[in-house]
């Protein structure tokens, strides 16, 4: 039998009015499967919140229109409590949990207007339906206004009354959803991070006591030691987690390209410039700006740089209004600022600026107690990536595994097991499908007397003492030379 109107003609006292009066027959009584209570039944179809019981409160001062609506919500299998005026109303919601309200416009003396701030700050999470009569739209509108999700209009039928609800509970179960995915991501990318090293220990924790602060961040490290992920991992447990993440690769442009990327551009303002540009900064607005190698922006540049992260004020290319932006940043380099700093390369005030907090990734070969565990942790991604039975190591390719270098750090062990796994056949991944392994690693180790240049030989012995160092301060000593020789032989060697 169909739903029942609330406003059909069976009789005036069997509606729901808009001026909240409603004849206790209206409710279905307790004489068995009468017609009228079978009207009252939702039909058979598939009900989207089934799987798991809503809360939801009602707020009336009109008994009968509260055991109605009761009646109707409670047959399609919610949970729901009741509250006659606004003082019950904040009792309850302080002491239970809801996902829904339906709050009446009227409460007697009390407008549910002024009761709705109250329901936010108690539970920011619950969305509200005001429940208004067509006279009353207006203040219906100011309550959306003021925070409330939707509103329901009398006299309505039950069906009315239940796809409200259900839109509702669809957008309370998808904001549930992205919070436990926001949840996922931040214990993801701390994931990447998990270490056995004491050295790592410190790193996490530094940003975990970082990640609620908006303070400007400087992430030091060797290229591929995570310093990226570092810096995602922040931001996905920040405030600013529901905000862009947004990244700009300094040495990729030119100072001028590099500007333009930064801050945008107006048409004209250059040859090329042929619409309105946005630059990175407005796509980060709420978030995280993210300047990867930070130590290579061009130095015409930096004084603009230095404004922005002190002001968080900046103008497009060509655009001469003033803006600002509500941005974290989070800067990264593998460079030695300090030391170009005294070559005049880098300005000493920016380097101020940045490292408000400093945090130093440590390189995977100070890291030999994580080898094992990263490596496994790529392993099983990969094979459920691309398909493939690998599950394991050999002991052999574990050995080789621990006894390389890494001078790519993390970034070459992701690509080394990435490229075993594909290659890989059987449900363990052996020392000859690894790029690392023992004849290859002697292969790329000349000897002297070998028939290769100096340049050759002088890369191979760098790559070999900073394998065996326990920092650059005891390479650079090892090898005879101050840091900054160092710094220049590693960025000319690419290591």
């Amino acid at each position: 039998m169909r739903d029942t109107n609330f406003s059909d003609n069976r009789s005036n006292d069997n509606r729901l009015t808009d001026d909240r009066s409603i004849e206790n027959d209206a409710a279905p009584t307790t004489r068995g499967k009468s017609a009228q209570a079978d009207s009252w039944r939702k039909p058979a179809m598939a009900n989207p919140t089934s799987d798991e019981k809503t809360r939801i409160l009602l707020i009336d001062d009109e008994p009968n229109i509260l055991r109605t609506f009761r009646f109707c919500l409670e047959d399609v299998g919610h949970r729901v409590t009741t509250a006659s005026d606004a003082a019950q109303a904040e009792e309850i919601v302080q002491s239970d949990v809801f996902d829904l309200c339906f709050l009446d416009l009227r409460l007697g003396e009390t407008s549910g207007l002024d009761l709705l701030p109250k329901l936010r700050q108690y539970a920011p999470w619950m969305r509200v339906i005001i429940v208004t009569a067509h006279s009353s739209i207006d203040s219906a509108l100011d309550a959306i206004r003021a925070g409330a999700a939707d509103y329901l209009v009398k006299p309505c039928s039950p069906e009315q009354l239940r796809m409200a609800a259900t839109k509702q509970i669809r957008a309370r179960r998808l904001e549930q959803r992205l919070e436990t995915l926001e949840r996922e991501d931040c214990s993801s990318s701390s994931a990447e991070l998990d270490s056995e090293s004491p050295a790592m220990k410190k790193v996490l924790d530094t940003l975990r006591a970082v990640a609620d602060t908006d303070a400007t961040v400087l992430i030091l490290g060797d290229s591929g030691s995570g310093k990226g992920v570092a810096a995602k991992t922040i931001h996905h447990c920040s405030p600013r987690s529901k905000e862009n993440f947004v990244t700009v690769n300094c040495p990729s442009l030119s100072a001028e390209l590099l500007e333009s990327e930064l801050f945008g551009h107006k048409k004209g303002a250059f040859t090329g410039a042929t619409e309105n540009k946005l630059g990175r900064v407005d796509q980060a607005e709420g978030g995280t700006l993210f300047l990867d190698e930070v130590g290579d922006v061009p130095l015409v540049l930096q004084p603009k740089l230095l404004r922005f992260i002190q002001d968080r004020e900046y103008e497009r290319v060509g655009d001469p209004i003033t803006r600002h932006a509500n941005v974290r940043i989070i800067a990264a380099t593998n460079r030695d600022l300090t030391e170009m700093v005294k070559q005049n390369t880098f300005r000493e005030d920016l380097l101020y600026r940045l490292n408000v907090i400093t945090i130093v990734m440590p390189p995977l070969r100070e890291r030999p107690e994580d080898l094992a565990m990263l490596a496994e942790r790529f392993l099983l991604r990969y094979a459920a990536n691309y398909r493939r039975p690998a599950r394991g190591f050999s002991k052999a390719a574990l050995d080789a595994i621990q006894s390389y270098p890494w001078p790519g750090n993390i970034r070459e062990l992701q690509n080394v097991i990435e490229r075993a796994v594909i290659l890989c056949a059987a449900e363990q991944i052996d020392v000859d499908l690894l790029s690392i392994s023992e004849s290859a690693d002697r292969r790329s180790r000349p000897r002297i007397g070998d028939s290769l240049s100096l340049e050759e030989l002088e890369r191979s012995h760098i790559r070999g003492v900073m394998a065996n160092a326990s920092s650059l301060d005891h390479a650079a000593k090892t090898l005879g030379i101050d840091v900054s020789t160092l710094y220049r032989k590693r960025k000319q060697y690419g290591l």
